[in-house]
């Protein structure tokens, strides 16, 4: 969301739905759940924190719903219907309009953030309460990687889109 070029993805006008769409939403999520797995399964245990296991709430949350919740569901639902699609999806089409609409052209660090730390609140305080899991996970240890893990998603995927933006001459 920047005031000298403002491209749909990044500056809040809905997005055409089209390959180039489909491919921004691909290659941010990409990243931004290479990101939040890097940090929850590899840095945070490294470092004496929690081991987050995302696709674990994926099962839960499709074993409550009373549908398949094996492994490879789990590991689909986390990465593909929400790491490339469905968090992309609410930034593009939900937040940063609704973000722009009452604040203008910011810069995108900040929505970003506020983004992801929304993202946790759905996960870890919506999404856990669902699948009859206790209420933000009894605000543990995992409960705080998620929050940063999160947040990490929601900047590493709109820093994707700005670049490629930047590259792309901000069309």
């Amino acid at each position: 969301m920047n005031g000298n070029h403002a491209h749909s993805r990044l500056a809040g006008a809905r997005p055409p739905l089209g390959f180039s769409t489909l491919g921004a939403m691909f290659i941010s999520g990409f990243f931004a759940t290479i990101a939040f797995d890097f940090w929850g399964q590899i840095v945070s245990p490294g470092l004496g924190f929690a081991n987050l296991s995302p696709h674990g709430l994926a099962r839960s949350l499709l074993s409550t719903l009373a549908l398949p919740s094996g492994d490879f569901a789990g590991y689909f639902v986390h990465f593909y219907l929400v790491g490339l699609i469905g968090y992309p999806v609410g930034w593009m089409y939900i937040f940063a309009p609704v973000w722009r609409m009452i604040f203008g052209d910011t810069n995108w660090l900040l929505p970003s953030v506020m983004y992801g730390f929304g993202l946790w609140l759905f996960a870890i305080g919506g999404i856990t309460f669902v699948a009859g899991l206790p209420f933000f996970l009894n605000f543990t240890g995992i409960t705080w990687v998620a929050l940063v893990g999160h947040v990490l998603y929601g900047v590493v995927m709109v820093a994707v889109l700005a670049i490629m933006d930047r590259k792309r001459g901000g069309q």
